[in-house]
């Protein structure tokens, strides 16, 4: 009996050891999850450690849920595993539990899954939440994205109007999942402004009156199926630029003259070519009078040769 009494006293030793490791290392841990009432079990951090999941994360984010008065019941609340199964498919639980809890102090539906599903896909949760309290502004266009300050458009009189424009978004929670980036929503603008310009009849009405633009914006519902939802559009500045149309017109008689100069050009070189010829005919008729002229004598000679004229001196009597 001797051997198994040793070789179980081994084994108790061991798993003393082993136990006193754990609790010399997740103790202080588990004491304070425990003084926190965050429900983190000795055996949930034990097996935390094998699934290399980091303790201090999870618990961390449990005991906040439970301080900021959330639903962290086992069923459908904030649970351990459920942080644990986050953490493992490579979520950062500590913004997802932060963004939750700014949600609920200002009053917006955000859901563990939800904010979850948000973070996992990419994109920041905590800044978008944050962004659906505190409104950002986007510049139109942004000279850190397209490297231009202003955006050109032409009214109908001709005049180019350079313009700068300020959106205000607030983050769509419900749509940012799959939903169209910051780029988009510039971009929608700045095509909606150009073309608001572009239908104006005169520069002037724009300078009048540059809430026409915006209203024209703001009524196209731009923010379709995009990530933020506009909250207004602002003409932050307007410059004149160039007379487009009357520089187009210019360079449009400039063309049209070269087209009637190389015209009058070709009539000329037609005309020529055909003074040309004439001179060609008339060389060539007065080649053939010469010939003809050159055949007489001959003629008379054969006359007189085969005496088809004869020579009467009576005649003269």
């Amino acid at each position: 009996m001797e051997p198994v009494l040793l070789v179980v006293a081994v084994l108790l030793g061991l798993m003393f050891l082993v136990a006193l490791v754990f609790a010399l290392k997740y103790g202080s841990l588990y004491v304070n999850a425990a003084a926190s009432g965050a429900g983190v079990t000795f055996t949930s951090l034990i097996r935390m450690h094998f699934l290399q999941i980091n303790p201090n994360v999870v618990v961390q984010a449990k005991i906040m849920a439970t301080q900021a008065s959330l639903d962290v019941s086992s069923e459908d609340g904030i649970s351990t595993q459920r942080l644990e199964a986050h953490f493992l498919a490579g979520g950062n639980v500590p913004n997802v539990i932060n963004a939750i809890i700014s949600a609920q102090r200002a009053q917006i539906d955000l859901d563990f899954d939800r904010a979850a599903a948000i973070d996992l896909a990419g994109r920041d949760v905590l800044d978008a939440v944050n962004t659906s309290v505190n409104p950002k502004v986007i510049n139109c266009p942004d000279p850190t994205r397209s490297g231009k300050a202003t955006l050109s458009a032409i009214a109908k009189d001709g005049i180019e109007l350079r313009v700068r424009a300020r959106v205000t978004v607030r983050t769509n929670l419900e749509q940012l999942i799959g939903g169209a980036t910051e780029d988009t929503v510039i971009a929608r603008v700045g095509e909606s402004i150009i073309s608001s310009i572009g239908s104006a009849e005169t520069h002037n009405a724009v300078l009048e009156n540059p809430d026409m633009i915006t209203k024209n914006v703001l009524n196209r519902g731009l923010d379709a199926q995009t990530a933020f939802a506009i909250v207004s559009i602002d003409i932050a500045d307007v410059d004149v630029g160039e007379n487009i149309g009357a520089r187009l017109q210019a360079d449009q008689a400039e063309a049209d003259t070269r087209v009637a100069r190389a015209a009058a050009e070709k009539k000329r070189a037609e005309a020529v070519a055909q003074e040309q010829v004439m001179k060609a005919q008339v060389a060539e008729n007065r080649a053939r009078v010469v010939l003809a002229e050159a055949e007489v004598p001959h003629a008379l000679a054969e006359t007189f040769r085969s005496g088809t004229i004869i020579n009467n001196p009576q005649s003269d009597v």
